[in-house]
């Protein structure tokens, strides 16, 4: 079968493309992109005038919940979620239950979502044994089995002897290691960013330096081993000044933003909202200002979302209690088209590379180019149209986000995987 994209303003910066062009895919890959093409007769034909047609964005770090913990989240509604906000693959994390530490449990989640995907599914394995940051995981078999990263995200590995010989182990793999850096004794319980607003609340703070400490230790360990590191949702102008410092240096690092670092701050904290209480926590307005700033100037080299599905009764009560994390998947792209690329912040070229070429590049995945014969993986935004964020509307199982309520202009309107049309 065959798909032909006409006149749409092709965003492709990984081909240098920008301008309005027609994509031409057939047998689920580009096949050409250029002005003036002909749609093939039979070929499904989108009218993409007035739209932009980039390479299909990827989010590197997201947590699907299944197996264990379906009724946050399963591969069917995470990646229904995915489509809706725009994304044609994911990364999830192996925070499930049982942990993602071995081959069983990464060859069920690849059965699921090859039966009920609608994006491709790329699992990341845990570092260390049921992420009790002790003993090493299966490793080789892990990536035998299809995982491209490893992390034990929502945990710092401790021991760094031990995260060490993971870096070493993972070197003939050719997969990154990505890290939760979380100092836990500087952090200490604290359940937002320690400032001045955390002292006004009354709530527990813990500092910057809990996050830039590891940072720096994950740098260091890179630079002896030689493997690739990667800062997870990377909130802190130090951690931003030290990858800088890291990747000047020749030292194999790279980092993700979330677009909640990069739209609030520990302001937002203010009225409680369980919501705003995620890990790493809401930073100060000068690290939020540092985090565009490396996502501007590369030292950043992607967003993703840490798509974080919770349960209405885990978000609900005391916030010191509630559960970290928020979703992410179906309010990223609108709320930074809005936010950022609408007033001038952040240019369209380089957000669409924040979002397909550099994770792609980031975890080595096909995919970031609308390059002929790539897989026809693609996005189309309408930087027109407005929106509305309305929990209950989510495909998501879980509702746990801050931005309720927020409206402005800009958001995906298809998804293409694999040449096959996957939102309406």
């Amino acid at each position: 079968m065959s798909l032909f994209i006409g006149q749409g303003r092709v965003v492709d910066p990984a081909s240098g493309i920008d301008g309005i062009q027609d994509v031409l895919v057939a047998d689920g890959r580009i096949v050409k992109v250029g002005p003036g093409l002909t749609a093939p007769p039979g070929a499904q034909v989108i009218d993409a005038a007035g739209k932009v047609v980039c390479p299909g964005f990827i989010d590197i770090h997201v947590h699907l919940r299944e197996p264990g913990f379906e009724y946050k989240e399963t591969v069917s509604s995470g990646t229904r979620a995915a489509a809706a906000g725009g994304f044609t693959a994911v990364a999830c994390m192996a925070n499930t239950f049982p942990v993602n530490d071995n081959r069983a449990v990464t060859d069920y989640i690849l059965a699921k979502a090859r039966v009920e995907g609608v994006v491709r599914v790329y699992p990341i394995g845990a570092v260390t044994r049921g992420l009790r940051g002790e003993q090493l995981a299966e490793l080789a078999e892990q990536a035998e089995a299809g995982c491209v990263a490893f992390s034990d995200d929502g945990k710092c590995v401790m021991n760094t002897a031990l995260y060490r010989r993971a870096m070493e182990y993972a070197l003939p793999f050719g997969t990154p290691l990505i890290s939760h850096a979380e100092d836990g004794h500087l952090a200490h319980g604290g359940v937002m960013h320690e400032g001045l607003v955390s002292t006004e609340l009354g709530l527990t703070g813990q500092p910057a330096a809990a996050e830039d400490v590891m940072v720096a230790r994950d740098i260091l360990l890179a630079e002896l081993t030689g493997a690739h590191v990667h800062i997870a949702h990377l909130s802190t102008a130090g951690a931003v000044r030290l990858v800088r410092e890291g990747k000047a240096r020749g030292i194999r690092v790279t980092a993700e933003v979330t677009p909640h670092h990069l739209l609030l701050t520990d302001e937002a904290v203010r009225d409680y909202d369980p919501n705003t209480k995620m890990q790493p926590p809401l930073r100060s307005k000068r690290d939020v200002e540092a985090v565009l700033e490396g996502l501007l100037d590369g030292t950043i080299d992607c967003v993703a979302t840490d798509h974080a599905p919770h349960a209405l009764s885990e978000k609900e009560g005391e916030f010191a209690a509630a559960a970290n994390g928020i979703v992410g998947l179906e309010t990223a792209v609108p709320l930074l088209l809005d936010r950022l690329v609408r007033p001038g912040r952040l240019e369209l070229a380089t957000f669409v590379a924040r979002l397909s070429s550099g994770p792609a590049r980031v975890l080595g995945l096909p995919g970031g180019s609308l390059a002929p014969g790539a897989a026809a993986d693609i996005t189309i935004l309408d930087l027109q149209r407005p929106f509305a964020v309305d929990p209950t509307a989510f495909r998501s199982r879980s509702r746990n986000t801050p931005f309720r309520g927020w409206t402005g202009t800009g958001a995906p309107v298809m998804t293409v995987v694999g040449g096959s049309v996957v939102t309406p």
